[in-house]
């Protein structure tokens, strides 16, 4: 492996060296078959998902184009991501130009609080699916899907894209060396010559209010649902209830380990390697992409008909 000079260079810097795992190099190794393996999988989970979608026309249901919108997320997440880390891994490819730094960084900070929304919309869904089952024909309707759409697209986009903005437009004149795998708002702007205060705080304030606020909401709606579960009298109703929403449930808690991630890398980073926080976050942009769509289709029986219908085509 060749070294990288990290002395400060003269000009500003036109490209970013992304240097992994700096205390911990033999993990690169053993991440790099497991990390293709699970890219793999959530490229070919996701796509066998949304092609089945697409085709079954039971499947055209707001329900389902929902779990389809968290796929095609979860698709543009991993491909941002995961084959810059594995070229890293398998050929020691480290070199990143500063227009794709900031663009993988555009999108790692406006699709994770897109799926956070996602996973709010579908609460929503299985909420009134649940609480308020006679309205659910006029209210969970494609007119719904459509303006939740457009709702997470124009919030995400418009609060997130300062973040990349803010860092781009500082002067790199020092160190080009990133040392993480990804182009992170912190990473790359404490490389900058200026005062980086407003980016953190910025950062900060946008990622504990778009999740943390999703979250809190997707929270009382399944206290509400369990609280209309244990409601209900007729037999067998309240178990076919809770299995409708396990999967919902179950996405979430997968999703929620992002928050985890942020508590880690800012309040225990002094106790711990700083590589565990880059490995965390790196894992959660695949774990999760790759989970979602194989619980649907393992806990959701009309996704597993649509599945055998397009297998036998």
């Amino acid at each position: 492996m060749l070294p990288y000079n990290s002395s400060c260079l003269s000009t500003e810097v036109s490209d970013f060296i992304l240097n992994c795992f700096v205390r911990s190099p033999s993990w690169q190794h053993w991440l790099s078959l497991p990390l293709s393996i699970l890219f793999l999988v959530a490229m070919g989970a996701n796509a066998v998902l949304l092609i089945t979608i697409q085709l079954e026309a039971s499947l055209h249901e707001p329900m389902y184009y929902l779990l389809g919108l968290l796929s095609l997320l979860d698709i543009v997440l991993c491909l941002t991501v995961i084959p810059k880390v594995l070229a890293i891994f398998w050929f020691d490819l480290r070199s990143i130009s500063f227009s794709a730094c900031f663009l993988q960084m555009f999108i790692m900070n406006s699709f994770l609080p897109m799926e956070s929304c996602t996973f709010l919309a579908m609460a929503y869904d299985r909420y009134v699916a649940i609480c308020k089952p006679l309205y659910y024909p006029t209210i969970i309707t494609d007119q719904f899907v459509a303006k939740a759409v457009l709702f997470i697209l124009a919030r995400n986009t418009f609060l997130t894209a300062p973040i990349p903005i803010l860092s781009a437009r500082l002067h790199y004149c020092g160190k080009n060396i990133i040392e993480n795998c990804i182009c992170a708002n912190l990473s790359v702007s404490k490389l900058s010559c200026d005062n980086v205060a407003l980016n953190k705080i910025y950062q900060l304030i946008v990622a504990w209010t778009l999740l943390g606020s999703d979250l809190v909401l997707i929270f009382i709606s399944y206290i509400l649902i369990l609280r209309a579960i244990l409601r209900l009298k007729a037999k067998g109703a309240a178990a076919k209830a809770l299995s409708t929403c396990g999967s919902h449930f179950i996405l979430i808690l997968f999703f929620s380990t992002i928050l985890l991630v942020f508590v880690f890398t800012h309040m225990a980073k002094k106790k711990v390697s700083p590589d565990i926080p880059i490995l965390l976050n790196v894992l959660h942009h695949v774990i999760p992409a790759a989970l979602n769509p194989i619980v649907y289709g393992v806990r959701t029986q009309e996704i597993k008909e649509g599945i055998r219908k397009l297998l036998r085509r």
